[in-house]
């Protein structure tokens, strides 16, 4: 804790490196994001993303601030220890669970730079279901043996149980917190963005699909492997798209790009026409 600094909102910047301070940006958006398409919880749930050439350190978000009111500069910096290493002065620090659920992913997974987790509605009503996340929709099949499960054990504020996340996520990318909510990460903040957002969307339409209260069709076992296999790359593009399309974003076919990197732009666009003070 000694090494903490404390600083105005108004240094935070001209203290910071370039990629900080753009992954900073990104990460802003991503909280708007989350806001916009109306996946929060008040005040509560986090994403964090690593700090690029900071080993151990990631930002955070204020604990008592709505994801609507993110910017760049309010972002805490911790590291996997928990201990704070740049604190903006806004008199706000960092939820422990922010801390216990984090830390251990970004330790045990250096390839995942950004991790996102919620409580929505949909999400943790899918994640009370015995079944899980069912392959009853193109949007679902994306994830389709790709989820891992984490049983229930209260309030994710152990570091016992933190670890044993850590194991029930594996090599996936996407985990189910039995009655809890969901998590989703990434390679990029563009790429965890994407994951949460169909994965939500596929629980949002499972939820629709059963209520319903009618007899669910059920797509045949090699329609769900096509579907498996199509959403298995970094990006779907077709194989003459280089020759048909003139802004063919080449980062979408590595996995240092992958989903979520086409839209990107365009979404900061819409958060830009509603509020650019993410950017501050």
């Amino acid at each position: 804790m000694g090494n903490m600094k404390v600083l105005s909102l108004a240094d935070i910047k001209s203290a910071v490196s370039l990629d900080e301070w753009q992954t900073r940006i990104d990460l802003a958006a991503c909280y708007r994001l989350m806001a916009v398409f109306g996946m929060t919880d008040l005040i509560y749930n986090h994403i964090s993303a690593r700090v690029p050439g900071e080993e151990g350190s990631y930002l955070i978000n204020p604990y008592g601030m709505l994801y609507e009111e993110i910017t760049a500069s309010n972002l805490v910096k911790i590291d996997v220890d928990g201990n704070t290493l740049l604190q903006p002065d806004h008199g706000y620090n960092v939820n422990v669970a922010g801390f216990y659920l984090h830390a251990p992913i970004h330790r045990a997974r250096p390839d995942l730079h950004c991790i996102i987790h919620t409580h929505t509605r949909a999400g943790t009503a899918v994640s009370g279901l015995s079944e899980g996340l069912l392959p009853l929709s193109q949007t679902a099949m994306r994830f389709h043996g790709r989820v891992g499960y984490h049983e229930f054990e209260g309030p994710a504020i152990s570091g016992e149980e933190c670890d044993r996340v850590v194991r029930d996520l594996g090599e996936h990318d996407v985990l189910l917190l039995r009655n809890h909510g969901l998590l989703a990460c990434g390679r990029t903040i563009p790429q965890a963005f994407n994951a949460i957002y169909w994965l939500e969307n596929a629980c949002r339409i499972q939820v629709d699909l059963l209520a319903c209260n009618r007899p669910v069709h059920q797509p045949s076992p090699a329609a769900i492997e096509n579907t498996v296999t199509c959403f298995s790359g970094s990006e779907i593009t077709l194989l003459n798209e280089a020759d048909t399309n003139p802004t063919l974003n080449e980062s979408a076919r590595r996995n240092s790009g992958g989903y979520g990197s086409l839209e990107w732009a365009a979404l900061l666009r819409k958060l830009d026409r509603l509020d650019a003070s993410f950017r501050s």
